[in-house]
């Protein structure tokens, strides 16, 4: 685990020197297990989040915007009774462990002095954010319900008191030497990294085996050195770094070098952590809520692949439909020698160059004229069927089209963009409307788009849905102004609002335009450019569905850091 205890210790610094005595302005809760507060502090607010997150909780300031819902939460709603407009006088760290205690002080509703303590477990999915009054230990709630059924140590529940997880018999490594190193080892055991993380408080196995490559021959001279070497980093000098070894990426207080891989040094912690988690979490949200829409996707897809391939027998058959027309001439050239209640005949075949004989099927119960006719019928069939399944063809493959494009942004999807994606669905009749909310707030007509700023301070908007594309595409951007979408591939429609881009930013909208599709993780993707006022949407067409020309052609590999850097610019 890359935020063990020694993580949360440098972290708690880092929030110490950035908010203390800070102001506590404004709360949102924009997911079910994450909280923001706007704490004003050193002359500008910070957005500080305190996730409890089963797979990515954490605590850090954060540049990135999060999405409020329409009405908070009851979790929300008692944070900004108690915390709003109270100021944070400390913030430290239980022990070594991963607990951090934001301490609280204002006034309540009747002007008496306040103190309360926001306390955030970082144990994966055992992980919570509880608000306390300090006074009387007493929990007023917290973000997730523990009872003792569940924990019989501790229940995390109104009313209850506030108790500390049960302390582990550990050892403080800034306390220690190398002889209390040499103690804690036994050499004849093996597993070397894991004792350490049994015997000293606050460290990981990344830790551990970070030391473990150090030391190089672990023995009891250079195993307690290199210990004793990464704690004095760790306390004095951070590095933070995220290292990539093509398999995995991991971050912590300086460059894991076990890892073997390639490290990027952050300014901050708190910067590591925007970078590392950079759509992490909003892509585990969107999984969660879009998985019904996800299956629905997919099964329209696979029925209309299974369509075209069956339309396609069907015409193969129906190219086929001369042979009846054949028998119908065979038959009626020689129905003199045909009588009913014959199977079959052979014939000659007089097309045939070689004469050579033909035989025909017949129905017994059939005159010779009836299965002559029969066979003419036949032909007319086919023939006139020819043309319809040519175009349920072409029917199909738009609708194939359509569900592609949507699977793509559902991949790359915020958590609003999924609820713009299901209400495409329910107003093109694919998904029935769920019954409507009493109350429920009017759906802003113009869909909230990405923005990102060129290096040259250009800006440049991406859809990410098909309304999103369309309004985009056809209300918002002008005439002159340079749109862009990747050849033939399902992404996103982006525009350069300027009349004439340079280059450079040309390219930086067409990575976008790259890293917003189905090409996200190829290289040398070709993405199209040209002014808006080439592009139509032909009538009738899907939600998103345009044409285009008079455009050029440029070569592009996504790449997230370009992103990154565009979205924060």
């Amino acid at each position: 685990m890359s935020f063990d205890g020694l993580f949360s210790r440098a972290m708690t610094k880092e929030l110490a020197q950035e908010l203390k005595g800070g102001r506590i302005n404004k709360i949102h809760q924009p997911f079910k297990n994450e909280i923001i507060l706007i704490v004003r502090a050193n002359g500008k607010n910070h957005k500080l989040l305190l996730s409890a997150h089963p797979s990515y909780a954490r605590v850090q300031l954060t540049n990135e915007s999060h999405d409020n819902p329409s009405e908070p939460p009851m979790f929300c709603m008692l944070l900004r009774k108690h915390l709003e407009g109270f100021f944070l006088e400390d913030i430290h760290q239980v022990d070594l462990d991963r607990i951090i205690i934001f301490e609280v002080k204002g006034r309540n509703e009747i002007g008496d002095t306040s103190y309360k303590q926001l306390i955030v477990e970082i144990m994966g999915r055992h992980s919570n954010i509880t608000l306390v009054d300090k006074s009387r230990n007493m929990i007023l709630d917290s973000i997730k319900h523990v009872s003792f059924a569940v924990n019989s140590h501790r229940a995390l529940l109104p009313g209850q008191e506030y108790i500390l997880p049960p302390k582990q018999d550990k050892f403080n490594p800034f306390e220690a030497n190398e002889s209390e190193v040499l103690r804690r080892i036994d050499f004849n055991s093996g597993k070397i990294d894991k004792q350490l993380v049994t015997a000293f408080a606050g460290i990981s196995p990344l830790f551990a085996k970070e030391v473990l490559f150090h030391a190089g021959l672990a023995n009891r001279s250079t195993i307690p050195k290199t210990f004793l070497s990464l704690i004095q980093e760790v306390d004095h000098q951070i590095r933070p770094a995220i290292t990539t070894n093509g398999v995995k990426e991991s971050f912590y207080l300086f460059p894991l070098e076990h890892l073997q891989g390639e490290s990027r040094e952050f300014q901050s912690l708190s910067d590591l952590l925007d970078r590392f988690y950079f759509g992490k979490a909003e892509r585990d949200r969107v999984k969660q809520q879009a998985n019904d829409l996800e299956r629905f996707i997919i099964n329209e897809k696979e029925k209309n692949e299974k369509k075209i391939n069956k339309l396609y027998t069907t015409l193969k058959e129906a190219e086929n439909a001369d042979i009846h027309q054949l028998y119908g001439e065979l038959i009626t050239a020689n129905i003199y020698a045909i009588q009913k209640g014959m199977k079959e005949i052979e014939v000659i075949n007089y097309y045939d160059e070689n004469g050579a004989t033909i035989t025909i099927s017949l129905e017994p119960q059939k005159t010779p004229s009836e299965n002559a006719q029969k066979y003419f019928i036949k032909y007319q069939k086919a023939k006139n069927a020819i043309n319809i399944v040519k175009e349920q063809i072409e029917l199909a493959k738009e609708e194939l089209s359509y569900f592609e494009t949507l699977l793509q942004q559902v991949e790359t999807a915020s958590p609003k963009d999924i609820e713009e994606i299901r209400e495409e669905l329910i107003e093109g009749g694919y998904l029935r409307e769920k019954q409507k909310r009493k109350n429920k707030k009017t759906q802003n007509t113009k869909p909230s788009l990405d923005h990102f700023t060129s290096s040259e301070g250009v800006e440049i908007f991406v859809g990410k849905n098909n309304k999103q594309n369309d309004y985009l595409t056809n209300k918002l951007a002008g005439k002159d102004e340079i749109w862009l979408h990747t050849k033939d591939i399902p992404g996103s429609h982006v525009v350069i609002r300027s009349k004439n881009p340079s280059e450079e930013t040309i390219l930086e909208a067409a990575s976008l335009a790259a890293y917003f599709s189905k090409a996200r993780n190829s290289s040398s993707v070709p993405v199209d450019f040209t002014q808006i006022r080439h592009v139509k949407k032909p009538s009738g067409a899907k939600p998103g569905y345009v044409i285009y020309d008079n455009q050029q052609t440029v070569y592009v590999t996504p790449d997230e850091e370009i992103v990154l850097a565009l979205k924060n610019s």
